[in-house]
């Protein structure tokens, strides 16, 4: 009965509530004079009509002062104030009307009885109505404990009752004072009592609610919370919080970068504006995971004109409608062109650049899936190696001040084309860097796998445990370096702004993470346990598919060992070999023949020849390749 009226239209609650009080104020009239009086048969003496005068005279006054608005679920400090306005007004409302018409007298002692009843009557109606829809509505709501009872706790409890869809259960706080608390109907417990409460309520969720704690101490808590096996969200920062209001859009996932126990350094702001700063700036492969970032940063640091060169037409728009936005909220000046292009179309680059006078190039263009590019050698090529060329050459052309190339860890001893031809790019621009006579400097950034990039293995965990597993991994040994999106772009432009030229910038990537552990914490903190030989019965498998193409167990940042530090903590300057410009345009001239006669063996050769440590682990893959015993070179 209650969960159908807790589903009944709005206007028919608000009847139902009225209804009630044209009851309830009558009855708190007669047990006024009855109590006054010291005899329950004192009220016979007034007419019975008198008693339903206070309904006629408060109804009115209830609803222009709003009461039936309110939302009974809901009620606060504020609603208790106003019940107790509107019963006051109509109480003395009523002492005048009885008055004026020469009613029989009602004691004062009765008026003022009859006050108290009213408060008494019409505000526990209401609370009790409240209790009871609550108690309904827990039933059907997911049940969730949320770990932190201060302000930003309480916020979350309240939007959580709003949404229908959730009940919070209990508060869990690591602050003493808090402990035994009851906030809004809800007990805080010890967070040591975390796992029995999860057992007592049912509980299938844990909320976050910490936004001033700092991560260290986040990442401390996911840790303690990923053997319950229960799903957890986050609610961000403050300084991420519109206003400081909590709501449940707020809540989300908890980051993988949460787990990596690794804080960001804080960026250094003269090395981040140094090549941006009311400079005119382009950024190739705009659209990319790692080129929007940048776009990002880069507007945060205030150019003077940003060029999004893009070939994939709905990327570019994408970028440029976000970025547009930025630009509108933060009432920025900043120029945004939108350039649809290849990078392997130089003419173009470098018409664009000379025609904005572009002093900055982050140039972030290139295939990066490595299975595809192994199937697909020469598009791998020309777009990562010939297009880096053909970009370097354009702001050479167009006199760009300086040129950053976002390089890959897959670059150093590749057993892949896409390290392979990016190790290329590499050269091709140190090449370009050796030569006296040009004035473009020239950067190289080379680091790892980005969290949450398209292609990453974090999204596509979250869709196998979405759809219920299995979850695949490659390799049960399988490790990789990982960094967020924002800290890496942070540190391109950074390590863009050190100086020098040819230089190949590395980044820190903290500790390598085993991607098997990856998927079982991200199953565990998705609410389900892995299952394996130790949990038969477990919710989701681990499937181990075998290396793909190209794919090592471990990547690496160093081809040598020779290795500088910087200015900057996370960036250090390797020393590599490299070839002089002359001797890198013959090479870049074979590859290039060898490219246009789709003669894939040859390709190979060239890269055995000039890429440092290229091993292959398999025989060519790509869709035109045909094995000819004669031609075939083994994989060394």
């Amino acid at each position: 009965m209650g969960t159908k009226v807790s589903n009944w239209p709005r206007a028919a609650k608000r009847s139902l509530i009225m209804a009630a009080d044209c009851l309830l104020l009558p009855f708190s009239l007669w047990a006024a004079i009855c109590l006054r009086m010291g005899n329950w048969q004192a009220a016979n003496a007034y007419s019975w009509w008198i008693f339903f005068l206070p309904s006629v005279i408060a109804i009115p006054i209830f609803i222009r002062m709003g009461l039936y608005r309110a939302v009974i679920r809901f009620l606060g400090d504020k609603a208790a104030l106003t019940i107790l306005l509107a019963v006051t007004i109509s109480v003395l409302v009523f002492s005048g009307v009885y008055a004026f018409l020469g009613l029989p007298n009602i004691p004062r002692g009765a008026l003022a009885i009859y006050w108290v009843m009213a408060l008494f009557t019409i505000g526990v109606s209401r609370f009790m109505a409240r209790i009871l829809l609550r108690q309904f509505e827990s039933r059907s709501g997911r049940r969730v404990v949320i770990y932190g009872s201060g302000s930003a706790g309480r916020q979350l409890a309240l939007a959580l009752r709003i949404s229908r869809e959730y009940m919070p259960v209990a508060f869990v706080d690591d602050d003493v004072a808090q402990r035994g608390l009851t906030i809004d109907g809800i007990t805080v417990y010890p967070s040591d009592q975390l796992q029995s409460l999860i057992r007592k309520f049912e509980a299938t969720e844990i909320l976050l609610a910490m936004p001033s704690a700092s991560r260290n101490r986040r990442i401390e808590i996911i840790n303690q919370l990923v053997p319950m096996h229960v799903r957890v969200q986050v609610v961000p920062g403050f300084a991420d919080l519109v206003g400081g209001e909590v709501k449940m859009s707020d809540v989300r996932e908890v980051e993988i970068d949460e787990l990596l126990g690794r804080d960001a350094v804080p960026p250094d702001e003269r090395l981040l504006a140094a090549n941006i700063r009311d400079k005119a700036v382009m950024v190739t492969g705009a659209g990319g995971s790692i080129g929007s970032e940048l776009c990002r940063q880069i507007m945060a640091n205030k150019p003077k004109m940003l060029v999004l060169y893009e070939l994939s037409e709905f990327a570019l728009y994408s970028i440029e409608r976000e970025l547009r936005h930025v630009a509108q909220v933060h009432k920025s000046t900043i120029e945004i062109l939108p350039v649809l292009g290849s990078v392997q179309n130089m003419n173009r680059m470098s018409n664009i650049m000379c025609r904005y006078k572009i002093q900055t190039v982050y140039h972030a263009a290139a295939y990066k899936h490595v299975p595809l590019v192994e199937c697909n050698m020469i598009e791998g090529i020309v777009n990562n190696t010939f297009g880096t060329r053909a970009t370097a050459l354009a702001a050479i052309a167009a006199d760009v001040q300086t040129f950053v190339l976002i390089s890959t860890d897959k670059a150093v001893r590749p057993t892949n084309v896409m390290g392979a031809s990016k190790r290329m790019a590499e050269l091709v621009l140190q090449a370009f860097a050796s030569d006296p006579d040009v004035a473009t400097h020239f950067s190289i950034v080379r680091f790892g796998n980005v969290l949450g990039s398209s292609g990453s293995v974090v999204p596509l965990f979250r869709q196998q445990i979405a759809r219920g597993g299995p979850v695949t991994v490659t390799h049960p040994e399988i490790i990789r370096y990982f960094m967020t999106i924002p800290e890496a772009s942070q540190l391109v432009i950074q390590a863009g702004a050190l100086g020098g030229n040819g230089e190949v910038f590395v980044l820190d990537m903290g500790e390598p993470v085993r991607i098997l552990d990856l998927a079982r914490r991200m199953i565990n903190l998705s609410g389900f346990s892995v299952k394996d030989a130790n949990d038969p019965h477990g919710d989701i498998e681990i499937s181990f598919t075998g290396l793909r193409p190209g794919e090592k167990l471990y990547e690496e940042l160093l081809i040598g060992g020779d290795v500088t530090g910087t200015s900057h903590p996370r960036i250090m300057k390797a020393q590599e070999n490299y070839l002089p410009r002359p001797r890198m345009e013959a090479v870049i001239e074979m590859l290039a023949n060898a490219c246009a006669d789709n003669n894939l063996v040859s390709i190979r050769g060239i890269l055995f020849e000039h890429v440092a440590g290229y091993k292959p682990e398999r025989d060519i893959v790509d869709h035109l390749y045909e094995a000819r015993p004669s031609l075939s070179t083994p994989a060394r």
